[in-house]
């Protein structure tokens, strides 16, 4: 009896799965389109967002809609109606979305104000004033059936037909001016002053940046709210940088994630009965941890993994750098553990490592009397490192203005990451072709 109870749910329970992922009720439909286009556009103009350094500029355009919804609100009902007009609500957060957003830009361009400032001013006064006028507004008999609580805490499952005709409009608005806009759009995101220089006019392109926010978070309202408008601009396009240099391809990515996110907290939500709008800013989260982790470019895997084999690498580099310098005091001795660990401060167990590593890859071979010493391949690479080393040390000293005995400290700290252009610049710096001697050896017969 237990058993068919059971399996009578979960049957019940994967009808209702399939309905939901395949879309099969009309109303199922219209709300997943229009929260999966309302993610491409919000991942889509959130990279450029992102990029510019207006991620809170989101925050306070956002905030500052609440007194034009409101204010659109009082209108509709002092000319006698009901204060259920969606396009009233709207144009009202529209218009005050966009006197918020010049107040920013007056505010950071005539004032000696930092952006945080800007923000911290224009966020509070406006959602103040909205808060205020909200309490006014919900005195009235009228707001009871305005519905202003959808916009401001977002309610997809009303959305209509219209609201999906509207959103696919703004995406593809979105869309168009970002293509034909593109390369401005990154210049002034990555050199706003080149762009200044040139004479691109960057105060206008800074101002339909914003007016593509202002928009996508105007159609944003509806389904996911004006609390959480901001997190569906922003987090996508956070996830998209983790895996990507290319803005093209960051835009691609923020957008990719914004439609998933969009699809998967409808579906959830359809599914568990829970609001919309959070489930997408959480799918749109877990998408984020996973990119936190796990992104191509900057994860913290990828990071780690960076990392540990810079170490790896340093510390070979350091082993060979110690042997060929020996060789040099002492001809072809060699060098024993006990010496290695006095002039590198490493552990026993740490050089015996290393010196297998460097023998695996024929760099070193056991001598006589339990000492080691370099090979023919080994002694060319180290050759290579002592000399860049050597070349680094020298610029440092001739150009720099470091005094010799302090020299070594700060040329380890680059010296790993030279490449042969750098090589090169500095043969050409200080004039060197050959292995150059030592400048601590330099420094000291001058002392």
């Amino acid at each position: 009896m237990l058993g068919g109870l059971v399996m009578s749910m979960a049957g019940g329970f994967v009808d209702d799965l399939l309905r939901v992922l395949l879309l099969r009720d009309y109303n199922t439909r219209v709300v997943v389109a229009g929260v999966t286009l309302l993610g491409l556009a919000a991942g889509l103009v959130g990279s450029f967002m992102l990029l510019r350094k207006r991620a809170l500029v989101s925050d306070a355009v956002s905030h500052a809609m609440l007194p034009g919804i409101v204010m659109g609100f009082f209108v509709i009902v002092a000319v006698g109606g009901t204060g259920r007009s969606l396009v009233a609500l709207l144009g009202g957060a529209a218009a005050f979305g966009v006197l918020g957003a010049l107040c920013i830009i007056a505010i950071r361009r005539y004032t000696r104000l930092k952006d945080d400032v800007a923000l911290a001013v224009v966020l509070g006064v406006f959602f103040g004033l909205g808060i205020a006028m909200l309490g006014v507004a919900q005195r009235m008999e009228q707001a009871q059936v305005a519905g202003l609580d959808r916009l401001i805490y977002g309610k997809a499952a009303t959305m209509q037909p219209t609201d999906a005709w509207t959103i696919l409009i703004a995406a593809a608005g979105a869309l168009v001016v970002s293509v034909a806009l593109f390369k401005e759009f990154a210049l002034i995101c990555f050199d706003e002053q080149y762009a200044r220089a040139r004479g691109w006019p960057v105060a206008a392109i800074d101002l339909v940046m914003m007016g593509l926010a202002v928009l996508v978070t105007v159609v944003g309202l509806r389904a996911v709210g004006l609390i959480l408008v901001v997190a569906l601009l922003i987090i996508p396009a956070a996830a998209a940088r983790f895996w990507t240099d290319r803005l093209l391809v960051m835009t691609v990515v923020a957008a990719l994630v914004g439609m998933v996110s969009g699809y998967v907290g409808a579906s959830v939500s359809g599914l568990f009965d829970v609001a919309t709008g959070p489930v997408i800013v959480l799918a749109a989260a877990a998408v984020f941890v996973v990119s936190l982790v796990a992104g191509a470019r900057r994860g913290l895997a990828v990071r780690l993994v960076s990392y540990l084999r810079l170490r790896r690498r340093t510390a070979m580099q350091h082993l060979l750098r110690a042997m060929y310098e020996q060789r040099e005091r002492a001809g072809g001795a060699g060098a024993s553990v006990e010496e290695l660990m006095r002039w590198r401060s490493w552990s026993r167990p740490a050089a015996h490592r290393l010196l297998r590593r460097a023998r695996r890859r024929g760099w070193v071979e056991a001598g006589q009397g339990r000492r080691w010493r370099l090979t023919e391949a080994g002694l060319a690479e180290a050759g290579r490192l002592v000399r860049n080393h050597r070349l680094w040390e020298m610029y440092l000293i001739e150009h720099a203005d470091i005094a010799p005995s302090h020299v070594d400290r700060d040329a380890d700290t680059i010296e790993h990451v030279l490449g042969e252009a750098m090589v090169r610049r500095l043969e050409q710096l200080v004039e060197a072709r050959a292995m150059p001697a030592s400048p601590h050896a330099i420094g000291e017969e001058g002392g």
